[in-house]
């Protein structure tokens, strides 16, 4: 079962004031996720909520951890 929300469910003005926690860089919706702008980090949407625990994450491709993550994109 796939518990990802559709994108159209983020209203603009959420969207708007929402922000990375990892790289503070901006969010845009694709295929049911908000992904940073910086590094590409995507947090799910789950029935209409977006989860914005770095942990709940998917690391982008070339990426394998986290802290990996952390260290190449992190705001300071």
């Amino acid at each position: 079962m796939n518990d990802t929300t559709p994108a159209q469910v983020i209203d603009p003005e959420t969207l708007a004031i929402l922000r990375c926690p990892v790289t503070r860089s901006k969010l845009h919706l694709e295929n049911g996720f908000l992904v940073a702008e910086t590094g590409g980090l995507r947090y799910p949407i789950r029935n209409g909520i977006p989860i914005m625990l770095a942990e709940e994450a998917v690391l982008p491709p070339g990426i394998d951890s986290l802290e990996a993550f952390k260290q190449q994109f992190s705001a300071s």
